[in-house]
Order: structure tokens, then C-alpha cells, then sequence
């Protein structure tokens, strides 16, 4: 019986081998005859590594496998949700400055009009500054190349500024008053991205903090910021995340963490592959005394609602603007070799009455996703929170028994409409050619040498009280190619003056004089201010009345783009 047995384990592979090699045999010779090969991939094993293998063994042409992947993975990642995204390795030192909270470069702040390159100024203390490059100065060359008056691509110029810190750069600078070029020779250093734009006393008792994202250095920023406050006599906090998108988690939660003064939970993640991760207050705080509002709007996201979500919640302090974009998916990075990265969500945020942040998508429309906030205010919801549809499923409640509703995004305890005071034609047209930029540039430029020494606001306020600029802005857009209509330029008046000297004082003094003029135009400003002189307790949504217009819209494009892609570009 062993023995039959053996030569059965013997014989009945034999045979099985047989069968399957004539098999083998019989298939090509059938494929053979039609001229085609076949593809036998195990359902089981990796089919897109196998095709993509395949491709590159036996297509017609050679095709260049790399680039073939980086197409690949954008659209499998495309199908997933909005915000799971592959960054190809030329793209992620970009993306991820911001968030670094600093790059490497000569310090610069400059703009480019009329094929020049001019300094708009130096970055304080950085490599730059300490060999007297100046603001006005013209970069002419940069290591003996000429790049200006020859149509040099402007987004070619960080490449040529830009680099590794301790190499060298030298750059040949005109400058008013001097015949030759200046040559500077210099050397690289990490120059710092600031996340916390201005920190300044609008009133005796009520400071304010401007975070535009939330990177590495923000919370040690914010803490900086609140000292100096502190030290001016600042007993309320206005903390505005207006157009902040997001950023680090981390530095959300850390700056939710100063308000709260037990442990009180500040927000919870959970996926299919990750259980729940809470992340708690712990006790004491830098600002458990001070009265908090926070100011949102349609582009406040992710980390900024983290934010928001946390002080509703835990009742500790008002939300003031509009309902927030609504992004609550978390994203886990990983990197590849060649310097790429993959960004592939993991989780959900939940503020701690356990709403989730992040609105509804479709997988794999995109569009629709980001363009919610059209259809948002083609709704009617930047004028009435009565236009706002929420499902009594969506009810929640904070800690001390107030409703809050989910469905995306933070609903504020008190809703600001966009303004209407001051719309017209004629600020339009100019808002969209970008003539008040363009002027504040000239302006700034012709007076360089009688603006250098100003060092405050105070000192731009005094300065700019000197001159009539609006007639001059009229003339300046004249000759760009807008009219002047008398009857709509005085309904503007109050935007366009106020616009004027804050670009002018931005492109001085940086945000320190932007954001005090800003103030006189903005509304939800004004409003939080209102309120905390008031010292109103508002414990459910309520509408301040005002009419709908695009103004508002007009001057929130032109603060969000002012800074980055208007006024300044770095170096």
C-alpha cells in the first residue's frame, strides 16, 4: 500500500506535466497563426504593474516608462477623492514651501513690471539686506547673464535666484543715482516664510492676529505674536483665518490648545484603516483669560476649521464671517526616491461634537468640488444663512448644549453677508486690470528715497496725508485705458483711497501698514470689533442686514492675490 502510493505521488505529477506542456504548446501555435500574443496576468497579482511591464517589453515603440507613470498616477489618484494627489518631484519643493516656513535664497521681495526685475525690499536680516542691496534696486544680470529688457521668463528667475544655502550668486543692480551696475556677490541662506501676516491693537483692549496657513513655524509665531499683544495691554483676541486653507494639523491644534484651560477635546480622526486618534487640550493656556473670536470665510479650510471647530465646540469663544469650505479629509504623505510624493487621504476630521468637516464630493469630479463656492453664491448664501439648506439629521451639540449643525464646513455663530456699500463699474474695471498695484508700484518706486526711513504705520499714515491720491490714481488708469466717470468714482471713493494707502503702506512697511488701512473697509472686521465693544453674548446664528454685491468679492481677490501674486514674489 506504501508502495502504491509513492508511485501514484510519482507518476500523476509526470502526467499533470505533460498535459500542461502540451497545452502551452498548442496555444502558441494557435496565437502564432493569428498573429497576436497573449497576456495571461493572474488575477491575483499586481495587473498594473503587469501592464505597465507589458507595455514597456513588447510595445510597437519605445516608450519612455517614466513618463508613462507620471501620467499614470494622477489619474488613478483623480478617482479617489479631491484632495489624494501625486506631486512630481519638480513640483514639491514649491508646494511644500509655504508649509516649511522657509526656502533657501538671497532674501528678496520683488516684482517684475516692464521686463525688469525690482526689488520691492530685502528680506529683513537675511543675506541680502546685510550687503546693501536696496528696494528700488534693478536686477539687471544674475551671474553675468543679462535679464532684463530681453523678454526673460519671469518664472525663470527663482530658478536662477534661488539654490542651496552656503552657494553663491551674483547679481549686477541699477540703482538711481549711480551710473555703473552695483555687483553683488552672495551667499545663500534660509530665508523665512512668515504664516502670521500682522499682530496689531485695533483698539486699547482688543488685538488681532492675521494667520494666512498653518506651516512648521506658525504656532511659535502665534505664541510671539500674542506676547507682543500681550505687552500692549491685549485682553480680546480676534484671530482671522479668512482665506487660510490649511496646513499642519499640528499647529491647528497646538494654537486651539492655548484657549482651553482643561482637557477638553480639540478634534478626532478616524478612518477605515485608522482607528480613532483623539487629540485633547491640555490644562493651562497662553490665552485661557482673553475673549477669542475667530473670523472665517468660503476659504477657510482644513486646519483653519479645525481651529474653528474646536473653540465652537468647546464654547470658548464666537465665530464670526460665513460657513467655511468644508475640507475635513486627512492626507497622509509618503516619498519616493526621485523626490516625489504621494498624498492619499486616510481619514476624517471631526470637530468634537463629532461633525465632520469635509462637504460632499463626488469621486472623480473635481470640478464640481471646487467650484461649490460659485454655486454657493449663486445660491444666495453669501447674502442670507437662511439660503443655507442643513438637515435636522445634521444636528449636534457643544458643550454647554448649544445646537451646531455638520454637513461641511463651520457655520459661524454669526453670519456677515458680503458688503455692497461702495460697488461700482469703475472699481471693477480697475480691480480687475490690477491698476491699483500697478499704481501703489509707481508710486512707491518714485518716492523710494523719501520712504525708506518710514518705519510704522503712523509714519506712512503721516506721509501718505501729503498727497492726493486718488486724483493721481484717476489720472494713472486714464492713461492705462479707463476712463474716469466722476459719479462712479465718488461712489468708490471710500474702496479705492483706502485701497491705495494700503498697497502703497504694504509695499514700505509689508503688512504692518496694509492690514491698519484694510480695517476701514472691512466689514467683518468692524463687526467682531462691534461685538467685543458691545460685549454682546450671542448664542445662535443671527444675520446682520446688508445687501449683496460682487465688492466684497472684488476686495477679497485683491487681498488674497495682493501679497503673493500681485505685489511681491521671494528669492
Amino acid at each position: 500500500m506504501i508502495y502504491e502510493n509513492r508511485k501514484k505521488d510519482i507518476i500523476y505529477p509526470i502526467a499533470l506535466g505533460i498535459v500542461l506542456i502540451v497545452g502551452i504548446i498548442i496555444g502558441f501555435k494557435i496565437n502564432k497563426g493569428s498573429g497576436r500574443t497573449s497576456l495571461l496576468v493572474n488575477p491575483k497579482t499586481d495587473k498594473l504593474t503587469s501592464v505597465l511591464k507589458y507595455i514597456e517589453d513588447d510595445y510597437v515603440d519605445t516608450v519612455g516608462m517614466g513618463r508613462l507613470i507620471e501620467l499614470t498616477l494622477p489619474a488613478v489618484l483623480k478617482n479617489l477623492d479631491p484632495h489624494s494627489i501625486y506631486i512630481p518631484a519638480k513640483e514639491f519643493q514649491g508646494m511644500n514651501e509655504p508649509l516649511e516656513g522657509g526656502f533657501d535664497g538671497i532674501g528678496v521681495q520683488y516684482n517684475m513690471p516692464n521686463d525688469t526685475v525690482i526689488v520691492i525690499s530685502p528680506v529683513k536680516g537675511g543675506p541680502s539686506e546685510r550687503l546693501g542691496v536696496l528696494a528700488g534696486d534693478r536686477i539687471i544680470k544674475i551671474n553675468k547673464r543679462t535679464v532684463a529688457g530681453v523678454k526673460f521668463q519671469a518664472d525663470s528667475i527663482p530658478k536662477l535666484l534661488k539654490g542651496p544655502t552656503g552657494t553663491k550668486v551674483t547679481i549686477g543692480v541699477k540703482r538711481k543715482g549711480v551710473n555703473e551696475l552695483i555687483d553683488f556677490e552672495i551667499t545663500r541662506a534660509k530665508i523665512p516664510i512668515y504664516s502670521v501676516d500682522v499682530s496689531y491693537m485695533p483698539t486699547k483692549d482688543i488685538g488681532y492676529i492675521k494667520i494666512t496657513t498653518f506651516a512648521k513655524t506658525t504656532y511659535q509665531e502665534f505664541l510671539k505674536a500674542v506676547d507682543k499683544l500681550k505687552g500692549f495691554g491685549m485682553k480680546k483676541l480676534i484671530v482671522d483665518l479668512r482665506g487660510n486653507t490649511g496646513g499642519y494639523m499640528d499647529a491647528a491644534t497646538n494654537i486651539a490648545d492655548e484657549f482651553l484651560d482643561s482637557t477638553n477635546l480639540i478634534v478626532y480622526t478616524q478612518g477605515k484603516s485608522r482607528s480613532r486618534q483623539n487629540i485633547y487640550s491640555n490644562p493651562g493656556g497662553e490665552c485661557i483669560d482673553e475673549k477669542v473670536i475667530i473670523l472665517i470665510d468660503e476659504f477657510a479650510a482644513s486646519a483653519s476649521e479645525i481651529l474653528a471647530g474646536a473653540i465652537q465646540d468647546n464654547d470658548r469663544g464666537t465665530i464670526i464671517g460665513r460657513r467655511s469650505f468644508g475640507k475635513g479629509l486627512v492626507q497622509e504623505q509618503v516619498y519616493f526616491k526621485d523626490g516625489s510624493a504621494l498624498r492619499l487621504t486616510t481619514a476624517r476630521y471631526y470637530t468634537p461634537s463629532g461633525r465632520c468637516i469635509q462637504k460632499h464630493y463626488n469621486s472623480g469630479n473635481d470640478d464640481d468640488y471646487y467650484n461649490d463656492i460659485s454655486t454657493r453664491f449663486q445660491h444666495g448664501e453669501f447674502q442670507q444663512v437662511d439660503s443655507i439648506k442643513i438637515a435636522d439629521t445634521l444636528k449636534y451639540y457643544t458643550s454647554k448644549g448649544r445646537i451646531v449643525y455638520g454637513g461641511g464646513g463651520i457655520m459661524p455663530d454669526m453670519f456677515i453677508p458680503l458688503d455692497t456699500n461702495g460697488i461700482s463699474p469703475y472699481l471693477t474695471k480697475v480691480a480687475n486690470r490690477n491698476l491699483i498695484y500697478r499704481f501703489a508700484f509707481d508710486f512707491t518706486d518714485k518716492h523710494r528715497n523719501e520712504v525708506r526711513n518710514i518705519k510704522d504705520f503712523e509714519g506712512v499714515k503721516k506721509y501718505l496725508s501729503k498727497f492726493d491720491l486718488l486724483t493721481q490714481f484717476v489720472a494713472f488708469a486714464q492713461r492705462s485705458g479707463i476712463p474716469a466717470n466722476e459719479k462712479q468714482i465718488n461712489h468708490s471713493k471710500k474702496i479705492l483711497e483706502t485701497q491705495i494707502k494700503a498697497v502703497i503702506a504694504r509695499n514700505i512697511i509689508d503688512d504692518d501698514g496694509f492690514y491698519p488701512f484694510i480695517r476701514d473697509i472691512d466689514e467683518t472686521l468692524q463687526k467682531a470689533i462691534e461685538y467685543f465693544n458691545k460685549q454682546e453674548v450671542s448664542k445662535k446664528v443671527s444675520m446682520i442686514p446688508s445687501k449683496l454685491s460682487l465688492q466684497s468679492w472684488v476686495r477679497a481677490q485683491l487681498k488674497t492675490k495682493s501679497k503673493k501674486d500681485l505685489v511681491a514674489y521671494s528669492a
